[in-house]
């Protein structure tokens, strides 16, 4: 199968296995990744990690899909079905797949090769990006006319800042791991072929912690983006009261007959 997940009590890495295409996603995948993730959401796995088999994370939107549809019945036939909805409804595919999900629980992208066009899209989807030295990223699509609509327009200027993102876009370069590093768009930097082993040992690291807490901090990180000061901190003020309330007075209480002293975290 193109799409696997590797499950483990606590970490779930969803795989991408279609490398003769340098796992560029076409209809059938696009599905089939959206399926693993939604699978991941309802699990009691608490991370996930996100890695693309073959030596690349993803080359895009498979353009031998999207030569098919230049008749144009076919194409808005094509691109009906992934329009948003009216109202509140759940919103439907995008083209690259789970790139509109909006999920509870963290999931890190592990960066080999190429994370490229429609491929870059999915790693800024994620929450984390860990990105081996010899990866890199670029709007390559801006050669063929192809835009971005898995959230690129969006999630970048959110990370890298609106300049850097014209920039980036506009021109449709090759943007290496340190750069990525140094602008925003990775968090951690690693050896070639180490991504998916420190993205697992950090979702691991994620999952040891009271995971209220987690969801609560990560979900007002996201939900406070842009909002005023005064609004932000309600926000922040609700998610972590309920956590606090699950979670929070049973660790201060673990921690007053113990836990944790001398910097010892090894037992939490």
């Amino acid at each position: 199968m193109a799409v696997s997940i590797d499950k483990a009590e606590d970490v779930w890495t969803i795989l991408h296995d279609r490398s003769e295409v340098r796992n560029a996603v076409d209809t059938e995948h696009a599905k089939a990744l959206t399926d693993a993730f939604l699978d991941f959401e309802q699990s009691s796995a608490k991370a996930a990690v996100f890695w693309g088999k073959g030596g690349n994370f993803c080359s895009g939107w498979d353009l031998k899909l999207a030569a098919t549809l230049s008749d144009p019945e076919a194409r808005e036939a094509y691109f009906r079905t992934r329009d948003f909805p009216i109202g509140a409804a759940p919103s439907s595919l995008g083209p690259m797949g789970p790139s509109r999900l909006e999920l509870s629980k963290p999931v890190i992208g592990a960066i080999e090769g190429a994370a490229v066009a429609g491929g870059m899209e999915l790693a800024l989807w994620c929450d984390i990006r860990v990105m081996a030295e010899t990866a890199f990223m670029g709007v390559y699509c801006r050669r063929w006319g192809i835009t971005l609509m898995d959230g690129g327009t969006v999630r970048l200027p959110r990370l890298v800042g609106q300049g850097k993102a014209l920039e980036i876009a506009l021109t449709g370069r090759k943007v290496e791991a340190d750069e990525c590093y140094q602008i925003g768009l990775a968090e951690k930097v690693v050896p070639h072929g180490e991504a998916r082993i420190a993205a697992e040992a950090m979702a691991n690291e994620i999952a040891r912690f009271p995971q209220a807490a987690v969801r609560a901090d990560r979900r007002s990180i996201i939900e406070t983006r842009g909002l005023p000061v005064r609004d932000a901190l309600k926000v922040e003020w609700n998610n972590g009261l309920e956590a606090i309330r699950r979670e929070g007075t049973a660790g201060a209480g673990r921690f007053r007959d113990g836990a944790g002293r001398g910097g010892d975290f090894s037992n939490i």
